[in-house]
Formats: C-alpha cells, structure tokens, sequence
C-alpha cells in the first residue's frame, strides 16, 4: 500500500557503482496566520533549550571521539567537480583525516577493534549474528560496534554507523558519519523491502540537517549540501546521474539558525487559479499558497477512515462510516457518538460523556479530511463545515484496486482502453456534479498510490496512466464552475519524471510518503526542481507499536515521529524552505484492525519494514487515537500522546 523508496530502517542493500501570466488578485496574507507559524518554527529552532554549549548523554562512552569536532576535509584531500556528476573527493593524509574522524567513521575502521567495549562484547559473543539484525534494537553500543565492523558496503555500513551514533546520543560523531558519506560516497544506492532505490547520500544530507536543528546548542549548519540524482524516478538505476555538492559544515551563531520567512506578500502573484472562496497562488519567489476566503490556508489534514471493529474489505463487510448508525438513535456512530477512555480501563465512566470524532477533530486542530473515494452523506460533510470548520478533500480513486473502472481485480485497470476511460470520466462527472457547488470541498483529489500498480498497469504502463491523469483534470476543469484546484495522489515521487511532463493540467503534487522520523528531506527540492508545482503530503504516519519497547515509549515514539514531519511540512510551507508545501494529512486518526487480514485482532506482527521506530510497518497501529480493547467499537476512544501533541501545534 505505502511503497517507500527514501525510507531509513531495516532494508538490506545492493550497491552499485561508486562509491508566465501575471495576476494582480488582491491576495494577502494575514498578520495573525504569519505570526503562528513564525512562532512555531521559532520554537522548533529552540526546542532543544536556550543556545549555548552542547553536553552530549550519550548512552555509551566512546574510545576516541576524534581530535576534530567539526572536519575540514581541505586539509586532507582535494574536491574535484563540485556541483557536477563528475564529483569525487580524494585523500591524500589518510592518517591524518582517521585521526580527526574518531572511531567507526571512514577512513577509520580498524580503531574499534581496539575499542575496550568493542573487545568485551565480542567476547560475550554479542556481536555474533547478521549486521541487518543490528539496526532498531535498542542496544545501540552493539549496534555501533556491529556496523562499524560490518563487512558491508562502506557508504552503508557508514549510514548504519551514523544511525546507531544517533540514537546513542552521539549527536556530533554522528553528524560527522553521515557527512563522511556525503563526502566520500555520495552516491552509492540501495534497494528497499519493496526492491525500489534508495538514495543514501541524499537521506544523509537530511539527516544532517535535521541533527543541526533538532540540536541548536550545537551551533552547527550545513551550508550548501545537495545530491540530485536525475532520472531516478524508476527501478533502473543504470540510467542514475548524481549531481554532487556535500556542502560544508560551519559554526553559525544562534540567529542564523533561526527559521526567516521571507516577505511574500509584497511580492508579484505570477500564477493563480481557483475563484473567490478557494485559490492557489504562486509568488516571484516560487513560494505557493492556498487561499479559503482569502485568508492563507494551511491543510491541517487527517485521514478519517473510522472502522468498527471485525469488519474489512477483504471480507465484503466493511461498512461505509458516513452511514453507521449501530445505536440506531438517527445519528452518524463515529463522528457523534464516541466517548474518551480517560483512563484507559475500557469502561465508559460517568465522566466519560459522548464528545463525538468531529469535536475531538475540532478540538485537535484539524481543519480539512481526506475522503478517498466521493461521499455519500453530503448533510453529515456540511454540518462537518458549517459547525466545525473542516472542510475536506473530494477524492475519486480513478481505477486503483480496480474501482470505477470496470475491470476486475485480477485484470486490473487498463489505463490504455477507452471503455475503462470513460467509465473512470464518468465516475469523476457522478463526484463533482454532486459536490461542485458544496463550499467545504477544499480540492479534488484523483487517485491513490496508482503507480504502484495495485490492480492496475499504471506501474508498467504510467505514460498511458498519467495522461489519463492529465485527460481527466481537464474534464474536472470544464465541469467544475469554480475552478477547484486539482491534485494527484501519488506513491512517494515514482515517475515523477512522466508526471511532469504528461500532467500540465493538474494543479498540485500529492503524495503519499513514509521517510522518516526527519521528515521528507529532499522531497521538496526535489518536486520544486522537476515540476515547480505546489506539494500536499496526502498520506504520512508511524505505528503506535513497537516490539522492543511497552506502550508508554512506543506512543512517545510515535509522537515524535509525527511532530518532526509536521515542521518539516511547515519549514516548505510559503515563504520558508523550498515554498511549495500545502499542508499534510496524518494517516491517520483511528487505528483500522482489518489491515492484516484478522479483522478480529489488534494485529502485532511486523507487515514490511521501513523507516519506523522498531524498522517495521505495523498497518494496524498508525492511529493518532486507538479503539482500546475493541469491545467498545465503534464508539470508544483513546488519544495518544500524538493527539496532544498535534492539539499544541495545530491550534497555536
């Protein structure tokens, strides 16, 4: 369902090669909004405390940390065509760079072997095992001396060192690692469980990034520092082109780690599209943004897709939630009927009353849905508006897993056969003739991760799957009176190359993606460079489960996880970072039993591994509030320290 080809943990890899119309709409932005998000990333920058020295705690001691905090590679090496494919960084005082590194990070390997730790777990044989069995366990010493042991690749056995230097809280010796990938083998490449490339370098140059403002004390930037890999929107690596500057890391002081925005509202609007009550703008800078009512718009989004427990798809009962009324008391379950476990007991108390899903959406801050596929309760989508503010995004799945098509799950879509065209054009005129005069449909959204060829050849056919993307925004432009934007709903940035050019009509980047507890990284360059048009994250999450951890840490994990991509998505939003990013929608607000097959069970077992706290995918889990024991469901909720979480930054 959720491919991730830039994602971190547990993935074992094979490595190759080496190592314009201009538009004078009064649109500005409000003082109020600016201030909000200028305030979070203010906090986001100083999160870690006030600046000043760094102290490590780190949870292990290292045997020789380096005699250089921060490495000037000039001293010992020479950097050839910076900037270019032809990039590479050659040494030339091998000692003399070991010797600034420390222990584990290239060239210096052999000095862990004289590590008094590294000598005494070997000799309690917990060293002994595959080096991938040594990544998500939290013995992050082992760990450490495992990988910087590994006989593996050295550009990813340095990634792993990195990461467990990382988790250790080795904060500076693994900023060093990851940059000595960058520096030395920017372009090695791996494969993920789905056997799709991963890019270390450029999730290295993330990694950095995001250490440099997770620990402001530090005082450390990177300046510059990119990888491009052009053509390396597909499986064939063959055809890979990597455009290298690792940049360099400086000491900066306090303020220019801070997050500036630029002034955008005295810029020229170049591009716009939408009417009065909805628009999208793009600034001289690049920078986009979304307008409700002329006030700027930020998708605080989340997937609602609430399910009573026992019930799936795979088994033909899952009912539609905008109908559920198991009570029958002529009210909708989910969005008004749910209580809050206070306390965990799956009882509901006396002071557990009835809120309802939509107040606690209200109450967290969420201020758009995503519906996946139309609706069928328009009053139930109104009153969600009217008394709640949350507006949503109007989905149709355009043939994935074979829905609107015509075709048969095994045969699958054929984005090639006109028949199956016109029934999917057909389906697109059913949703937007019911929906195009209703104010709460924020966009229309086409699809869902169909490249990934669920049910469809549009992952061995996309040039016919993405002009009929293309084929079909235009026909939602000629029926949609108010000139909605239109968004795609992609897997991660796979043939982004062909959306690019097959898809001019579409109006926004959506995606769903999975990277990391980092955020997305290199996704908004990335997008901004190919095909310059605004980006929403429709899908991103972490399980609420870990198996090497209880409860109280997992849910602080998850927690975690989910705020680091908020502020990236807010760091891309206008006038930061890249200027391409809408907004996000959180996959997803209660947790769906039915995603492993048991409908039944709160399933544990690990599905796919990827980049998550215990380096697997449990479907079951990526609720930000859970349905307890299950006996209570539909009605019964327990928010999760995400919630909160989400509640703080979502409704400053």
């Amino acid at each position: 369902m959720r491919i991730n080809r830039d994602s971190v943990i547990g993935y074992r890899f094979t490595v190759f090669g080496k190592h314009q119309v201009k538009n004078t709409a009064n649109h500005k932005p409000q003082t109020g909004i600016i201030i909000g998000l200028a305030i979070l990333l203010s906090t986001i920058t100083a999160g870690c405390g006030s600046f000043g020295s760094f102290e490590e705690a780190p949870s292990f001691k290292l045997a020789e940390k380096g005699s250089e905090s921060i490495i000037d590679y000039k001293k010992y090496g020479i950097f050839e065509s910076v900037g270019t494919q032809d990039y590479r960084y050659v040494i030339e005082d091998q000692a003399g760079l070991s010797k600034a590194v420390g222990e584990g990070i290239y060239p210096n390997s052999s000095s862990v072997l004289k590590d008094p730790g590294y000598k005494e777990f070997k000799s309690q044989g917990m060293l002994k095992g595959k080096h991938w069995d040594f990544i998500n366990k939290p013995e992050y010493q082992v760990n450490f001396y495992k990988w910087a042991t590994a006989p593996e690749d050295r550009g990813v056995k340095l990634f792993y060192t990195a990461f467990a230097l990382e988790k250790s809280g080795h904060i500076k010796q693994a900023i060093k690692a990851y940059y000595a990938l960058c520096v030395n083998f920017p372009k090695t490449i791996g494969w993920t469980y789905w056997h799709t490339p991963w890019y270390v370098g450029q999730v290295s140059i993330d990694k950095i990034r995001f250490l440099c403002k997770q620990y402001p004390q530090l005082g450390w930037k990177l300046e510059g520092g990119y990888i491009l890999v052009k053509n390396g929107y597909d499986d064939n690596v063959r055809n890979d082109v990597f455009i290298v500057d690792p940049g360099r890391i400086v000491k900066v002081k306090s303020e220019q780690l801070q997050e500036k925005r630029r002034d955008i509202g005295t810029q020229e609007i170049i591009k716009s599209t939408g009417d009065d009550h909805i628009s999208l703008v793009q600034y001289e800078d690049r920078s986009w943004q979304l307008f409700v009512d002329g006030k700027p718009y930020i998708i605080k989004g989340v997937a609602y897709e609430p399910s009573k427990i026992g019930q799936s798809p795979d088994q033909g009962n899952l009912e539609d939630w905008m109908q559920q009324d198991n009570n029958h008391n002529s009210k909708i379950d989910a969005p008004y009927d749910t209580w809050v476990d206070k306390n965990k007991n799956d009882i509901k108390d006396a002071d557990e009353e009835v809120v309802g899903d939509f107040n606690l959406l209200w109450n967290m801050g969420c201020n758009t849905i995503r519906v996946y596929h139309h609706a069928s309760n328009m009053p139930l989508l109104r009153d969600l508006y009217e008394n709640y503010g949350i507006m949503s995004l109007m989905g149709d799945f355009i043939g994935a897993y074979a829905i609107g098509s015509g075709a048969t799950w095994y045969k699958g879509t054929d984005y090639s056969d006109p028949v199956q065209q016109q029934n999917m054009l057909d389906s697109i005129k059913e949703m937007v003739d019911m929906y195009k005069d209703e104010p709460y449909v924020l966009m229309w959204v086409l699809g869902n991760e169909n490249n990934y060829g669920v049910a469809n050849n549009a992952k061995k056919d996309p040039v016919s799957y993405y002009k009929f993307v293309n084929k079909a925004a235009e026909f939602i432009k000629s029926i949609d009176p108010h000139n909605r934007p239109v968004a795609i709903c992609n897997g991660e940035i796979i043939f982004l190359d062909i959306f690019a050019k097959e898809c001019t009509s579409v109006d926004v980047f959506g995606l769903n993606s999975y990277r990391g507890d980092y955020g997305f990284g290199h996704l908004w360059l990335t997008v901004k460079e190919e095909v310059d048009i605004p980006v929403i994250i429709t899908e991103y999450g972490c399980p609420a489960h870990n198996m090497y951890t209880d409860e109280a840490t997992s849910e602080s994990q998850q927690a975690e996880y989910l705020k680091n991509c908020w502020i990236d998505i807010i760091s891309n939003s206008d006038g930061y970072g890249q200027g391409n990013s809408l907004g996000g929608v959180l996959f997803e607000w209660v947790d769906e039993w039915w995603k492993a097959y048991e409908p039944g069970l709160h399933d544990t077992k690990p599905l796919w591994a990827g980049s998550f706290p215990d380096g697997w995918m449990h479907e079951e889990w990526l609720g930000v509030t859970s349905q307890g024991s299950g006996k209570n469901s539909p009605y019964q909720r327990v928010l999760r320290k995400a919630y909160y979480e989400y509640r703080d930054m979502w409704r400053d």
